[in-house]
């Protein structure tokens, strides 16, 4: 069962950062890499993000970029394949194809 999603260019850039592979990423590092962004636009996407459950964290809500070096985010599992497959269009899995029997 294959959902349907759309992520802004924001939203792309948190999660090639943080990895689809749903290992913990620790706010500061994730603040760190990501240098370029305002902290407002940061903090919105990112609030988005886990809004939408495509990232879990261990706080609720996120204000201040001082509340996000002090949490830890990692890419919800169930998502991920979905995730991956919205990150490049372009590389659609193939659906698997069912065995046939030869006569």
């Amino acid at each position: 069962m294959s959902r349907e999603i759309n992520l802004s260019g924001g939203e792309i850039t948190l999660l090639k950062t943080m990895g689809l592979s749903g290992t913990p990423v620790h706010g500061k590092v994730l603040t760190g890499r990501i240098g370029g962004m305002e902290p407002a636009e940061f903090l919105d996407e990112l609030n988005g993000l886990i809004a939408q459950g495509y990232v879990l964290s261990d706080k609720v809500s996120l204000h201040s970029m001082e509340d996000v070096q002090h949490t830890v985010f990692r890419v919800n599992a169930s998502y991920a394949r979905d995730l991956r497959d919205a990150l490049h269009p372009g590389r659609r899995r193939e659906e698997k194809s069912r065995r046939r029997r030869r006569e």
